[in-house]
């Protein structure tokens, strides 16, 4: 199908007087130095961090992952393309990630027995579990249980990483519990105000948690937790799960990964420095599958100056990314697009709804949900969901003159390599280890530039999508060119503890970490 397109912290601060869109925004103080806060303004706050840790944690998946190359045009890129990772490398990771939980922490002690605030209590306690499972499967261990004490602690002990999996998995039960309680008796328009990513409806609250736990179970299994342990019965995700503060083009508010791949908000371009890899290409451009998400999300994709490199790959012969950046899809309305990049105000997502009907189509696989729930037809709402979320226009709408989600994902189905791989159908899967190749593949393609780190943690939990170890062909394996990595696959198994808590915390440090032979408790390389 051809596509003609016209081109046409520990985080918050106390506020007053201000716009609630500023208010939500300005997240760069602390607010356990102000004199006094409140539950209201720190949550909108900290969920408007935890979208910055978001972007923060898919740049480091795309580059990792085998979504992102080196561009060219470029260079010193050191061990973005070597792997010889120090503990400068992506430690943003860590300590936005800790910045922000810090907020949560303060929400859950200064809520916690007061049931005017139990839906504040319950929303910081789903997200502190959010968040700690992005750490541990980033670092595995982790401070946890003496985490957050400040002066009383500033050397916390770490915690094993399957301890904290099975302690936050206890914490959304805790909080889906207080939520069904319906305890909270303050003024829920207040707090529906300062939730910028439901707007208070507890329900979806609830089916977030759900999902957040099953990818928990799903991933800790090796750690003693069971993915078909009971949930609440309002389910899983049935929308996309987004933070929107109010992201707006002026002022630097606006969403942060169209910030760091989009355009600043003073208009010049972003990073320009990666472009999209061979082996991401390969599953939109027919090399290995036929997909047309591929037109919505990379810019000029299917011409001849759509540009793509093998990481490592360092030469005058690479291309440039485009001035629009490689994500950008020149849609007639750039403010207003398709894509992962839909524009300076588009929300950040957090889980899709795509990455939960795959969650559940691994756990229905594997027996989690009875025999009543197919995993079939959960993976293929998968794919669906996929390319709503793609098509879907910044402000919620679509455009279906040329993108029809339905339609596209129907022609995905029909035209795709005769109609016989079982990567996009399913029941052509001859064996288990075929059908959960296919759930995870077709994940890793859901999840591209929208939360990359999910995929990264995917390959190394499953080996999917394959790779041929040792290859040099870009379109069957990501691995640097330039890798110094002592294993097989020629990736690293992980990201090194960060300059911080090798400076101040070195005493409780784990020892001889590597970032070759150092897994993720559920790593099973």
């Amino acid at each position: 199908m051809k596509r003609i397109i016209n081109i046409g912290v520990w985080g918050m601060v106390l506020v007053f007087g201000l716009t609630s869109c500023k208010k939500y925004l300005d997240i760069n103080e602390n607010p356990n130095s102000a004199t006094t806060s409140t539950p209201e303004l720190v949550l909108s706050q900290a969920l408007t961090a935890t979208a910055n840790v978001v972007s923060t944690y898919n740049s480091m998946g795309a580059q990792l992952g085998g979504y992102m190359a080196n561009a060219g045009g470029y260079g010193g890129f050191g061990s973005s393309v070597t792997y010889n990772l120090g503990n400068d490398d992506y430690q943003n990771c860590w300590n936005q990630a800790y910045d922000n939980l810090a907020d949560y922490q303060w929400i859950i002690n200064n809520t916690e027995g007061n049931e005017d605030y139990d839906y504040y209590n319950a929303a910081a306690k789903i997200m502190k579990a959010y968040e700690f499972q992005l750490l541990v499967d980033t670092y595995n261990d982790v401070p946890y249980t003496e985490a957050f004490k400040e002066t009383e602690n500033l050397t916390p002990t770490y915690d094993k990483a399957q301890d904290v999996y099975q302690s936050i998995y206890a914490l959304l039960d805790e909080a889906i519990q207080l939520i069904n309680d319906g305890a909270s008796v303050g003024n829920i328009q207040e707090f529906s105000d300062n939730d910028v990513m439901f707007k208070g409806n507890m329900d979806n609250w609830k089916k977030f948690a759900n999902t957040v736990k099953l990818r928990i179970a799903l991933r800790g299994q090796s750690g003693g937790l069971s993915f078909s342990n009971s949930y609440d019965p309002v389910g899983f995700l049935t929308t996309d799960a987004v933070i929107n503060p109010g992201y707006q083009k002026a002022d630097g508010k606006q969403n942060p990964k169209w910030n760091t791949w989009g355009y600043t908000y003073t208009g010049s371009t972003a990073n320009r420095a990666w472009m999209p890899t061979e082996f991401i290409a390969a599953f939109y451009d027919g090399t290995k599958l036929n997909d047309y998400r591929g037109y919505a999300i990379f810019n000029n994709f299917g011409g001849s100056s759509f540009g793509t490199n093998q990481l490592g790959y360092e030469s005058t012969s690479v291309p440039s990314a485009p001035a629009a950046g490689s994500w950008i899809t020149p849609y007639e309305e750039q403010e207003n697009n398709i894509g992962v990049l839909k524009g300076s105000g588009m929300a950040m997502p957090i889980i899709t709804l795509a990455e939960s009907d795959f969650l559940q189509a691994e756990a229905a696989l594997k027996g989690g949900f009875g025999v009543n729930v197919k995993a079939d037809s959960l993976f293929y709402k998968g794919i669906q969901d996929s390319y709503k979320y793609i098509y879907r226009l910044r402000d919620g709408s679509y455009d279906l003159n040329g993108w029809d989600p339905e339609v596209d994902y129907e022609a995905y189905l029909s035209e795709d390599l005769n109609g016989d791989n079982y990567l996009v159908h399913y029941e052509n899967a001859s064996s288990n280890d075929q059908r959960l190749e296919a759930i995870i593949t077709q994940k890793y393609i859901a999840l591209n530039m929208v939360n990359s780190d999910q995929g990264w943690n995917d390959f190394r939990r499953t080996g999917y999508p394959k790779i041929v170890n040792g290859s040099t062909d870009g379109t069957k394996t990501f691995a640097s060119l330039q890798s110094v990595s002592t294993r097989p696959d020629k990736l690293p198994s992980r990201v090194l503890y960060p300059t911080s808590e090798l400076s101040y915390n070195n005493a409780n440090l784990p020892k001889d970490i590597s970032e070759f032979n150092s897994m993720i408790f559920w790593d099973p390389n």
